[in-house]
């Protein structure tokens, strides 16, 4: 089983090394006797699922689409017809690009809370090297 260090949990969970300290101290995350100690790969992706479904969703509908980023408008350029929409989630920048109607009609603008809700039909998995 793959384990982690504090610093690379922390950056795949969006927290600071101090938080994923007093989680390990709260009991919230387990650790390894490894020195320095580590953090068991699927008790990290039990608290990255945790951490993710804190996070309100300010939609409040029912929804098939699985892959949805609760996150704020960090950029909207709007050009002619079609305006671009970049959201920031965590860790993770979702581009939109849509009409620049819709994009007046849901009053995007950075600082905005919204949600990027991705239906794919081809998702890729890649894994690094050892």
């Amino acid at each position: 089983m793959q384990s982690f260090k504090v610093s690379q949990a922390a950056r795949l969970l969006g927290v600071s090394d101090d938080t994923v300290r007093r989680w390990i101290d709260q009991g919230l995350l387990p650790v390894t006797d490894a020195s320095p100690a580590e953090i068991p790969g699927d008790a990290l992706a039990e608290r990255a699922v945790a951490v993710a479904n804190a996070v309100d969703d300010p939609t409040d509908v029912l929804s098939s689409a699985r892959n949805r980023f609760v996150g704020l408008v960090t950029r909207v350029q709007i050009d002619g017809v079609m305006a671009q929409v970049d959201i920031q989630s965590g860790p993770h920048r979702v581009v939109s690009l849509m009409s620049a109607e819709s994009a007046r009609e849901l009053a995007l603008e950075p600082g905005s809370l919204a949600v990027a809700v991705v239906k794919a039909t081809t998702v890729i998995v890649e894994t690094p090297k050892d």
